[in-house]
């Protein structure tokens, strides 16, 4: 095959060079150049030129673009690959006459478009010669044509080049994600900067100027309204010149406004017809008093709207895709604006995303594939009249990447059931372009938004933003013609109003967080933070869709926000609202809550959140009402570099509220680079019966094992009580902590800490290092004093009484838990914990410290609670050490309790030669001990695999043979 398409190639060499006078005459045009020579090459590489397959145009392989304005000349990239409906490159022609290897314009539009498409490489050719252009690299009107172009070929060289261009460029190339690869390795080269970091920075000095202008020309104005007046201004802006490059507004409107005097006059006049023409929410005057009685100097405005402009704007509107807005207004929406005493303004970091360590925009084909496995399940084969009926809400909107994703699917699903159901059928919802190219009309695309998307936000900006997302995406393929006939016949405005569907509030706090809080204790700032929203309210909230039943799909990536130093009227307020509320939890568990319980029956759920959830103890009641509620249909461990700039370990997790079936795991390794969620590119995949995690201890999602481990621990599991049933236990003692009044002084200074013993109220105090296995060796010498005015001393009995002491982490090759026994007075933090016997067990502590220190101990721990993925500072929390299945001794039975006292009984001898391997200093006397301590620890094994009854077989499980 390769070779028939290397053959084309070579044919249409020889003609070109054969006729290369003819071709390279100023008569030879450009159509003539792609029809004869471009169009068969890449056909040569296997893209279908000319849509012999009949595709619909959202899937076809090649887009020829329609003329988009560049500048103030009708120009656009001749053809735009795509896989899937989704772009890879462009390639823009030239007739052979052009030198493209010298000429600077060519390729500094085509970096231009690329670059604000977000495609990481593109083509310029006029067949003579190919240039391959890095288009991660920000283009700048004084670059030289040279100026990111990684490849250079001519086309004597395409036979002798052919696999390298087959190889990155063909259509079996993209599909295979050769070309990912290639475009992937580019990254990160000096000079490469995204459009939507750039633009990015662009907005943010906008904010800049508009803030500080404003607030200095307007002393009256407040800091909510500085902030409102800010954003909408910039909303208004780039809405208008994103309409201007789709055509959909006359090309330098505002930058004709710029070039006269009062320029804020000019600009609201034109704000205030695009009113009367889009009639959205965009340009609302009746609700925005504020605004138009702003003043603004014309140098701050001129300044912005200049930058807007070709060429020396490297942004080209009409290929940015909401989806990159979305990604660039999530991080502008991380700063606010405030106000000084003198009333100047500053811009700074929100208190809650500088504690999150920034803001984390979740990537597209992680949206994409929540919506497919959500929104996708629920509209298959259904009507459009049946998805009028389904309700989509993100709770958590920010925004709007989820709605977008969400929309965008509709919409292909919508278009794709008309142009397959006799289109002609269907006027009011397509038309048609050409021969098999329909499009929706603007009527159709406004109903399925206003029936089927909504969404909720805490932040009153972020709801604008995912207005302003939504809006763009309704405008996408309108023209000018199509809107000013509609504004001419006096039809509905062109654009929904989207109050009823995007809301502003608090998704988590209701009316009833004032039950136990009076209006009165808090001042506006305090009630505008709290933000409490009504779901059942039929205005301000959704409370016609609530009385149905609730939403029919929930979707997004809520807040990740720790409960520690959160306000207490709201942590209150959590714990008494939702019942899976427990211990140290984080804002996003309470998310999960939420959206299961606005879910109508058999609606579907998706989120990305952390995944703590799936095996942390804080998250027990969460885990017990997802699996007595809902079918988990899929759960996606992601890799942890998923967000950009930060590691995080999270996972997807897909529901139907109370359906049944088996669930499916995709576990990505650690380190896995992905950009697509699948089963092809994921090796570890794996199919559970959630049955057996309602089963398990503590309702575990464990999702590393695989089925013949799970049974093996519940082998244990049956044959056991958890430990917590014969020990008491605590944590380590806190010695510091500022909520309980220490000052940054005290603990910078580690005023309690001391490494001899200044008084009595010094006690000594143990290391991790301190802790080995059987015994205490306690090397580190340090002291601490020990009384009430620690930040939590916990009760003494806990380090005065024969005890054990579990370090917290584990360590050794292979990794194992460290157990000791002691019986002196030894203080330790939070290094690890303390278990005293129960008065009333009648088994030896040291039986418990065999089964602890045990190899199977250690294995049922790794299996039960941790991510296998990890390979360093793996730990033991308290609450899953409360569950180690501890063995149920029958003291009646004399077998029982000849096996209890010889593990006791090999304990002792443990710890007599722990302390004698400790002490001696002789490298000979050391392993002489050291191999005694092997065959105790290997009698030990043996004993406890007995005990628990394994087969020859699953102890080879055990011990990884």
């Amino acid at each position: 095959m390769k070779g028939k398409q290397k053959a084309k190639v070579k044919e249409l060499v020889e003609r070109f060079r054969a006729n290369i006078d003819v071709y390279k005459r100023s008569t030879y045009n450009e159509t003539q150049v792609r029809r004869e020579f471009i169009d068969p090459f890449f056909e040569a590489l296997g893209w279908d030129m000319s849509n012999k397959k009949g595709d619909a145009e959202q899937y076809k392989d090649v887009v020829h673009e329609d003329t988009i304005k560049i500048g103030r000349s009708t120009r656009a990239p001749d053809y735009s690959f795509r896989m899937g409906g989704q772009r890879k490159f462009f390639v823009e022609a030239k007739k052979p006459a052009v030198n493209i290897k010298a000429d600077v314009s060519p390729s500094y539009q085509l970096r231009r478009y690329a670059w604000s498409a977000k495609l990481p490489l593109s083509i310029l050719t006029d067949f003579e010669e190919l240039s391959v252009f890095d288009c991660q690299i920000k283009p700048k009107p004084t670059d030289k044509p040279d100026v990111a172009r990684i490849n250079y070929i001519t086309f004597d060289q395409y036979l002798d080049r052919f696999d390298e261009i087959y190889g990155i460029f063909s259509y079996e190339a993209i599909r295979k994600g050769s070309f990912d690869r290639y475009a992937e390795s580019t990254k990160g080269k000096k000079g490469t900067a995204a459009v939507d970091t750039e633009f990015l920075k662009e907005i943010e000095s906008w904010r800049e100027l508009l803030a500080k202008n404003i607030a200095l020309r307007n002393p009256d104005v407040t800091i909510y309204e500085l902030n409102y007046a800010v954003q909408k201004i910039i909303d208004r802006i780039i809405f208008l010149r994103i309409c201007e490059d789709r055509g959909i507004e006359p090309y330098g409107q505002l930058q004709t406004k710029a070039e006269s005097g009062e320029i804020y006059t000019h600009l609201l006049n034109h704000f205030k017809l695009a009113e009367s023409k889009y009639d959205s929410g965009i340009f609302d005057f009746e609700a925005d008093r504020i605004t138009p009685a702003l003043h603004i100097d014309d140098k701050v405005l001129k300044t912005i709207i200049q930058h807007l402009y070709y060429p020396e704007s490297p942004y080209e509107f009409s290929v940015l895709g909401v989806e990159i807005l979305g990604n660039v207004y999530e991080q502008f929406l991380g700063k606010v604006i405030r106000l000084t005493a003198g009333h100047q303004a500053k811009v700074e970091t929100k208190p809650e995303v500088k504690k999150a360590g920034g803001v984390y925009y979740t990537p597209q084909y992680i949206v994409d594939y929540i919506v497919k496995n959500t929104v996708g399940k629920l509209i298959a084969e259904k009507t459009p009249d049946e998805i009028a009926e389904l309700k989509i809400l993100d709770p958590a909107c920010g925004s709007g990447s989820f709605l977008i994703g969400a929309y965008t699917y509709l919409l292909k699903y919508h278009l794709d059931w008309y142009t397959s159901h006799q289109p002609k059928k269907h006027k009011n919802a397509v038309f048609q372009v050409k021969e098999n190219e329909w499009y929706l009309t603007t009527t159709e695309k406004k109903r399925i938004l206003l029936n089927n998307i909504f969404g909720v936000d805490i932040d009153s900006q972020a709801v604008e933003v995912t207005k302003l997302s939504l809006l763009l995406k309704v405008l996408e393929n309108e023209s000018r013609e199509g809107i000013d006939q509609q504004v001419k016949l006096g039809l509905e405005g062109m654009l929904p109003n989207l109050e009823d569907n995007i809301k502003c509030g608090n998704s988590l706090i209701g009316p009833d967080f004032y039950e136990t809080h009076q209006t009165t204790l808090f001042n506006e700032d305090e009630m505008r933070r709290i933000n409490v929203f009504d779901w059942d309210d039929d205005k301000n909230g959704f409370g016609k869709i609530m009385k149905r039943g609730g939403f029919d799909c929930v979707i997004g990536n809520p807040p990740w926000v720790d409960i520690k130093g959160m306000d207490p009227e709201l942590i209150d307020y959590y714990f008494r609202r939702y019942s899976t509320t427990q211990n140290r939890m984080n804002i996003y568990a309470t998310f999960l809550q939420k959206g299961l319980e606005i879910l109508s029956e058999g609606g579907m759920f998706g989120f990305i959140t952390p995944n703590s959830y799936l095996t942390q103890s804080s998250y027990t009641k969460l885990r017990k009402l997802i699996l007595e509620n809902s079918w988990i249909q899929n759960i996606v461990r992601l890799p942890d570099n998923v967000f950009a700039n930060v590691k995080a370990e999270t996972a997807i997790i897909i529901l139907e509220r109370n359906g049944s079936g088996p669930t499916s795991i995709l576990l990505y390794d650690r380190a896995d680079g992905i950009s697509k969620i699948s089963e092809h590119t994921c090796a570890n995949k794996k199919v559970f019966s959630q049955k057996t995690w309602l089963n398990s201890p503590a309702f575990i999602f464990n999702i590393f094992i695989t089925e013949n481990i799970g049974q093996l621990l519940r082998k244990m599991e049956r044959v056991s009580l958890p430990l917590q049933r014969f020990c008491d236990f605590s944590l380590g003692l806190t010695p510091y902590d500022k909520y309980k009044g220490h000052t940054q002084q005290q603990i910078k200074g580690r005023v309690f800490h001391s490494n001899y013993k200044k008084d009595e109220s010094f006690k000594p105090l143990l290391s991790g290092a301190d802790v080995s296995r059987y015994i205490v060796d306690w090397k580190s010498g340090g002291w601490i004093s020990y009384g009430n005015w620690l930040g939590a001393p916990r009760e003494q009995r806990f380090f005065t009484q024969p005890r054990i002491i579990v370090r917290q982490i584990i360590s050794g090759e292979p990794p194992h838990i460290f157990a000791c026994y002691t019986e002196q007075e030894f203080y330790n933090a939070q290094i690890g914990f303390n278990l005293l016997l129960k008065p009333e067990v009648n088994v030896s502590l040291k039986f418990l410290l065999a089964l602890i220190n045990s190899r199977l101990m250690t294995f049922y721990h790794r299996n039960r609670f941790l991510d296998q993925s990890k390979r360093v500072f793996q730990k033991i929390l308290i609450q899953d050490a409360k569950n180690f299945p501890i063995r149920i001794m029958e003291f009646s039975n004399q077998g029982e309790v000849a096996k209890h006292d010889k593990l006791v009984l090999l304990v002792e001898q443990m710890l007599d030669l722990q302390r004698k391997y400790h002490a001696a200093k002789m490298e000979r006397d050391k392993e002489l001990y050291e191999r005694q301590i092997i065959i105790i620890d290997k009698q030990i094994d043996k004993l406890v695999y007995d005990l628990y009854g394994l087969t020859e077989e699953e102890i080879k499980v055990v011990e990884g043979e």
